[in-house]
């Protein structure tokens, strides 16, 4: 696993996301991830699968301060009480004392951001989140929480895949020193189906999906967390360190129409140009 060194604190940059993980078999699929080298778990409180986690961290036997674990608060959940119950509870179902990310899942303009992040940070200074950070973000409210509150924000975490554009968002974070973390990298299997990505894998030996995350884990700033549910692919996720794209093949990648947005629910915010 390589890492990258966000703020001083390293940050695995493949990671496993948990969406839909849920039950014996997703807590058996997040333990096998684990077991085969992944330090780097993201779930949300929407997930519904915190106890899995939980449990599958205590099953694999790979020690806790190993593990770079990341959960969300949902966004009908940001007024500063219900961050703070709902904090605790996340903290509960993962049965550990503190979690390395806690994220705003989504910005909800029915709230004031500023008493969401009182709570936020109360809870970094209480040692129970460690970094503290927002999740699908436009490049507008990421400025308004970092810079006119002056929130110490450490990520923000978009759906970024080879199909979508984010290079504005990706300029500021480099500037300011903030993780990247790509979801749905793999733009939910499209990236298999692609000729160019299809072509570069023939030339590297390695999967359209692989040169995907590469390209994703080669831009500064930016981790990834596929999600996976077959032990195939879950090696397959991590096996992404032994070669580095050419640089006109990672410019190939760049030039790729990027106007195709997969998550977008009618709470979301208005996105980036």
């Amino acid at each position: 696993m390589q890492f990258k060194t966000i703020q001083g604190v390293e940050v695995p940059e493949v990671g496993l996301g948990t969406h839909r993980l849920i039950g014996r078999e997703g807590e058996n699929t997040i333990k096998l991830a684990l077991n085969l080298g992944y330090r780097h778990i993201d779930t949300a409180q929407s997930y519904k699968n915190e106890r899995e986690v939980g449990e599958a961290i205590k099953r694999s036997h790979v020690d806790r301060e190993e593990i770079f674990l990341t959960t969300k608060v949902w966004h009908t959940h940001l007024e500063k009480d219900d961050v703070l119950k709902i904090a605790e509870n996340s903290l509960r179902e993962l049965d550990t004392p503190y979690v390395d990310l806690l994220l705003v899942h989504w910005p909800n303009p029915e709230v004031n951001i500023e008493k969401t992040m009182e709570a936020f940070l109360s809870l970094r200074d209480q040692g129970k989140a460690l970094n503290i950070g927002v999740a699908n973000f436009p490049l507008k409210l990421l400025k308004e929480v970092n810079e006119e509150l002056g929130a110490p924000i450490f990520c923000n975490q978009v759906e970024y895949h080879p199909f979508l554009s984010q290079f504005d968002l990706l300029d500021y974070t480099a500037e300011q020193d903030i993780l990247f973390t790509a979801y749905s990298p793999l733009a939910q299997a499209k990236v298999m189906e692609n000729p160019l990505l299809q072509k570069l894998g023939e030339k590297y030996g390695k999967s359209p999906a692989q040169i995907a995350l590469r390209w994703l884990i080669e831009q500064e700033q930016v981790v990834a967390i596929p999600k996976a549910s077959s032990e195939e692919h879950l090696k397959e996720n991590i096996d992404v360190f032994d070669f580095v794209l050419e640089d006109d093949d990672f410019y190939a990648i760049d030039d790729i129409q990027k106007d195709t947005r997969l998550i977008d629910p009618d709470f979301a915010p208005e996105w980036d140009k």
